[in-house]
C-alpha cells in the first residue's frame, strides 16, 4: 500500500470512522469507503458549512474519500440517481464538468474548495502534479431507486472501463 493510501487509512481509523470498503489498485488512484454509520461525523468534519440534514436529506450518503494519483484521470461520466458534493481535502485537482457530453474546459480547485455536480451534469475529476484526495458524498435523486456504483454512464475512459 503506497504512503498516501496507508496514511489516509490510518488517519481515518484514528478518527474513529469505519472502513465499509476500500479500493486501493483503481488505475487512477483509489478510495475508502465509509461506513454509513459515520456520516453526522464524516458531514461534520468534511462539510462543516452544511447542516447534517441539508445533506443527507435523510437518507444514505455513501460518505467516501477519493484520491487520485498525479496525472491520471477518472471517467467523463454522469449519473442518473445522485448528484455529489466534493470538497478537496488535500492537494490541488482539477476537474471537468459540461452539461452535455462534450468536455469542457479543466478547471483547478484547492484545498477547502466544495464542488457541487448535479444529476447528469458530466464530469471528471483529474489528478495535477500531486496526489489529490477529495471527500464526497452522494445525494440520491431517485429515493425509490438509490443510487449505487452501477449508476456511472461513462463517456470516456482512459482505462477502457464500461
Amino acid at each position: 500500500m503506497s504512503n498516501i493510501f496507508e496514511s489516509t487509512r490510518e488517519e481515518l481509523l484514528e478518527k474513529g470512522y469505519g472502513l465499509e470498503r476500500y479500493d486501493i489498485s483503481r488505475p487512477w488512484g483509489g478510495f475508502f469507503v465509509i461506513d454509513e454509520s459515520n456520516t453526522e461525523q464524516f458531514i461534520k468534519e468534511y462539510f462543516p458549512e452544511f447542516e447534517v440534514d441539508e445533506l443527507t436529506k435523510n437518507k444514505k450518503v455513501s460518505p467516501k474519500i477519493l484520491i487520485v494519483e498525479p496525472k491520471k484521470r477518472l471517467s467523463w461520466q454522469y449519473h442518473y440517481r445522485r448528484s455529489e458534493v466534493w470538497r478537496v481535502i488535500e492537494g490541488t485537482v482539477g476537474i471537468v464538468r459540461s452539461d452535455n457530453d462534450i468536455e469542457g474546459d479543466i478547471e483547478t480547485y484547492e484545498e477547502g474548495d466544495v464542488i457541487t455536480l448535479q444529476q447528469g451534469e458530466r464530469h471528471r475529476l483529474v489528478g495535477l502534479n500531486d496526489w489529490g484526495k477529495v471527500a464526497e458524498i452522494w445525494q440520491h435523486t431517485d429515493p425509490e431507486n438509490p443510487s449505487d456504483e452501477d449508476d456511472i454512464v461513462r463517456l470516456q475512459d482512459d482505462f477502457k472501463r464500461r
